[in-house]
């Protein structure tokens, strides 16, 4: 199976899971006069939403590289990734104004409706099925070395955590009495911001990305490591990272014997080259530029 099949299907489950909890969840909420479970449901709305746009996305970027494009099409993926943040953020927002706007009726002597069991049951189901899907989606998006794999499992994570909060304000209102039924917007609060938190860590890993942001330090040192690790290759420098998708490029100035013949210079490049794609996947692009070594 190639890898746009495998995450197709990751995220195909993935959808199944996020469109039958959504209509419980939006069902326990209504019925269960739930503000918590209801913020919570349109948390499940926005995984559908990314979900759908992590298969376009992904399709797109699994293109091979073309006239248009020399580096591929993996920034496609980094722009799904934007897309995800861009989706909490603004489903957070929305969850978080609501909560709010309770929390004013409530400060000025509305009375708010204690959720209903069915609320509490569907919070519950929420955080079982979402961390089994976080799992299963985060295990694959590494083994692919999928950044928006790995983003989509962190947003089935942040349901299963925002689930929790709402379990735990649904609860506290249907077991401490009317008095407490101020919990469950409190709750849809919380998801709210937690939500927000995960989506700024999101946006700022794609936006570095998309800003031709540099590898971290300790990958930019491996790199120099297996450069230098080859005894004729000394003093690389001008060296530039970035990330491509889920590909990276490597650019490098490296030092050789100037009197060695072209035929070995180019062979020992070779070598380098492999041992780079060896670690970091074959489609890594890699420019190296040799110089003399400085007498």
């Amino acid at each position: 199976m190639t890898r746009e099949r495998e995450i197709q299907k990751v995220t195909l489950v993935g959808s199944a899971g996020n469109i039958a909890l959504m209509i419980f969840k939006f069902i326990a909420g209504f019925v269960g006069h739930s503000s918590a479970m209801i913020a919570d449901a349109v948390h499940s709305l926005s995984d559908f939403v990314t979900d759908i746009i992590v298969l376009v996305f992904v399709s797109v970027s699994a293109k091979p590289q073309d006239r248009s494009h020399d580096y591929g099409h993996g920034k496609f993926e980094t722009i799904a990734t934007l897309f995800i943040g861009l989706a909490l953020i603004a489903a957070a927002i929305g969850i978080i104004v609501s909560g709010v706007m309770a929390l004013i009726d409530w400060a000025g002597g509305a009375d708010l409706k204690a959720p209903g069991l069915l609320a509490l049951w569907a919070a519950l189901l929420s955080i079982v099925v979402k961390e089994v899907l976080y799992q299963y989606t985060v295990y694959k998006g590494k083994r692919l070395n999928s950044q928006a794999v790995v983003a989509n499992a962190w947003h089935h994570r942040s349901d299963a955590f925002s689930s929790i909060a709402a379990a735990i304000g649904i609860g506290g209102s249907i077991l401490l009495g009317d008095r407490w039924t101020v919990l469950d917007p409190i709750a849809s609060i919380v998801v709210g911001l937690f939500l927000v938190n995960v989506a700024m860590g999101l946006l700022r890993t794609s936006i570095s990305e998309l800003t031709e942001g540099s590898l971290p330090q300790e990958t930019e040192q491996e790199i120099e490591d297996i450069i230098t690790s080859f005894p004729e290759i000394s003093e690389p420098h001008n060296m530039r990272t970035r990330r491509i998708g889920n590909h990276i490029a490597i650019e490098a100035h490296i030092r050789m014997d100037g009197n060695m013949p072209l035929r070995d210079v180019h062979n020992i490049t070779s070598q380098v080259e492999h041992r780079l794609k060896e670690r970091f996947g074959n489609e890594t692009h890699i420019t190296l530029h040799m110089e003399p070594v400085k007498p």
